[in-house]
């Protein structure tokens, strides 16, 4: 099967030059325009929309018959524009069969994940550090792994309601299990304890931290909306900052600090569930708007789901237009729009254009048409 797709602004995060042109399709993956098939190929028009590799949403909750907060994988995935998603720790070891039977394998959207260092990760409360005997070893991390292809790292959640009396000891239990298969860690960073000048010593390159711009206490900005002294270390390693915006972690003051101050690339994330779909996080589109509203320029904030998003997830085949790769593509629209987006603090801010989904291709298949 082939498919051309015409009449649309090409953004390529990996070729911003790259503004008009034609996407080729042939058996599910990118082709060069000039070795398809015009006479046979589907020729799909995108109305002038841009046209973007497929959008990943690095942090959901989409383990729907198993954990507390699990959502339908192809609402907040497919039907939004958004081609792989990755579920946060929604599992651990003992679900991670089930996980693949229900969820992975049934749904349009690719669904991966970090797996969690709880064995029960979410599917029993959601104080899953509290006992250290609920701890996975490496041993059963390096069966979960080898069992799935679809893992992408380990998931740790860093709050004081996650590990109660443990305060570090987890996570320190993270990173020897991490090192011992040579995989990065999420870290989930809330209220403490820990606190993050003992969370971010423990961080190595390729570790990512979502919830990265909260608006709590504690955070990675000071008073004087300075980065702390561990933060500024742990991105000089290489550590990754996430945006994970859910119910309570992401704040438009903090990142507009951030932003006035730090030339930092991050990545955009939803951590989105049934409990906070409708209010405040929406879609990942609605996260990339509030981008928008701080004045980050589209092909940044395109970047952060497509080009950045793979490489923080240690990808080849997603979030490319390169030849060869599986041909997800992201249709979408900046509409003049008036909007009340609300970000996890309550601060309310008024914007005049949105982001909306308009055609999500996967693997050479259109499985969503607004």
């Amino acid at each position: 099967m082939e498919l051309l797709i015409r009449n649309g602004r090409v953004l390529d995060p990996d070729d911003l030059t790259r503004e008009a042109g034609e996407i080729g399709i042939r058996d599910g993956r990118f082709v060069a325009v000039d070795e398809v098939d015009c006479s046979v190929a589907t020729v799909i028009d995108a109305g002038g929309g841009y046209v973007a590799p497929g959008f990943i949403d690095m942090h959901v909750h989409v383990y729907e018959d198993g954990a507390v907060i699990g959502i339908d994988a192809d609402r907040v995935g497919v039907q939004q524009g958004v081609t792989t998603i990755v579920d946060a720790g929604s599992t651990g070891s003992d679900g991670l069969a089930r996980f693949r039977e229900t969820i992975i394998e049934t749904h349009d959207t690719e669904v991966l994940a970090f797996l969690n260092i709880a064995r029960k990760g979410l599917c029993d409360g959601l104080s899953e550090l509290a006992d250290p005997a609920d701890l996975m070893s490496v041993e059963e991390a390096q069966v979960a792994f080898e069992a799935e292809p679809n893992l992408v790292g380990l998931k740790a959640r860093m709050s004081g309601s996650v590990v109660r009396d443990q305060d570090i000891k987890p996570l320190q239990h993270a990173r020897r299990v991490a090192d011992a298969l040579d995989v990065p860690i999420m870290i989930h960073i809330g209220n403490p304890p820990p606190y993050l000048p003992d969370i971010f010593p423990l961080l190595r390159k390729g570790d990512i931290v979502t919830h990265a711009f909260h608006g709590k206490q504690h955070g990675i900005l000071d008073a004087d909306g300075e980065m702390i002294a561990e933060a500024k270390e742990a991105l000089a390693r290489g550590v990754l900052f996430d945006i994970g915006h859910g119910s309570a972690s992401f704040s438009y003051e903090t990142l507009r600090q951030f932003k006035g101050k730090y030339d930092t690339a991050f990545t955009t994330s939803t951590d989105i569930y049934e409990r906070n779909i409708e209010t405040p996080v929406g879609s990942l589109m609605t996260t990339m708007t509030k981008l928008l509203q701080l004045d980050y320029p589209l092909e940044e904030v395109v970047a952060t789901v497509t080009s950045r998003a793979r490489k923080a997830l240690g990808l080849y085949e997603q979030g490319t237009f390169e030849v060869g790769t599986i041909a997800d593509v992201t249709v979408f629209n900046v509409v003049d729009k008036k909007m009340s987006l609300v970000d996890s603090n309550g601060e309310v801010r008024e914007t005049a254009k949105v982001i909306v989904p308009k055609m999500t291709i996967k693997s050479g298949r259109v499985v969503w048409n607004g």
